[in-house]
């Protein structure tokens, strides 16, 4: 089932994921949603909280679901290492039509749970560094908005006001 994707300005968005105690059906029926939603978008990926709950879990895909295997979905994950600095143009499904260039880590390690409820690791670099670190960001309550500074992240947020006001946000 495609569920509606929260835009900046949602509570939500701007509170850290509690962890998953259990993978249930409905955690699995989220998971599933989840995946639906990403694609339909079109998104690499789907935070927990982009879609109204407030779980520490996330789905991507880099391949756009072109290739089965390039799926990932964690579970509770927590980063093992970050290193490197990379600058690239980043966008966001909570903030749609707007992009700028974030500061990411160029390598990051990442670990949690698969859905089965199996431990997994995940290196990446280049955009999947990104990625990964993006939807981490995302479970602790923060947009890529917020890591800018400046004219940036002024001239997003006045857009948005506007957009506010005129109903259209």
């Amino acid at each position: 089932m495609l569920r509606p994707i929260l835009r900046l300005g949602d509570s939500v968005l701007a509170q850290p994921a509690r962890p998953v105690a259990a993978i249930t059906p409905e955690i699995e029926t989220l998971v599933d949603d989840m995946i639906e939603t990403m694609y339909a978008a079109p998104g690499i990926g789907l935070a927990a909280s982009q879609v109204g709950q407030s779980l520490q879990i996330f789905v991507l895909d880099l391949s756009l679901g072109k290739d089965p295997q390039a799926l990932t979905v964690m579970i509770n994950p927590a980063f093992v290492e970050r290193d490197g600095m990379q600058l690239e143009e980043e966008g966001c499904l909570s903030l749609p039509g707007f992009t700028s260039t974030v500061a990411r880590p160029k390598r990051v390690v990442v670990k949690g749970l698969n859905r089965q409820g199996d431990e997994q690791t995940i290196e990446g670099t280049g955009l999947l560094a990104r990625a990964l670190q993006h939807e981490m960001d995302h479970l602790n309550g923060c947009l890529f908005v917020d890591r800018l500074r400046g004219i940036s992240r002024d001239l997003i947020l006045r857009k948005i006001r506007k957009l506010t006001k005129a109903g259209k946000w």
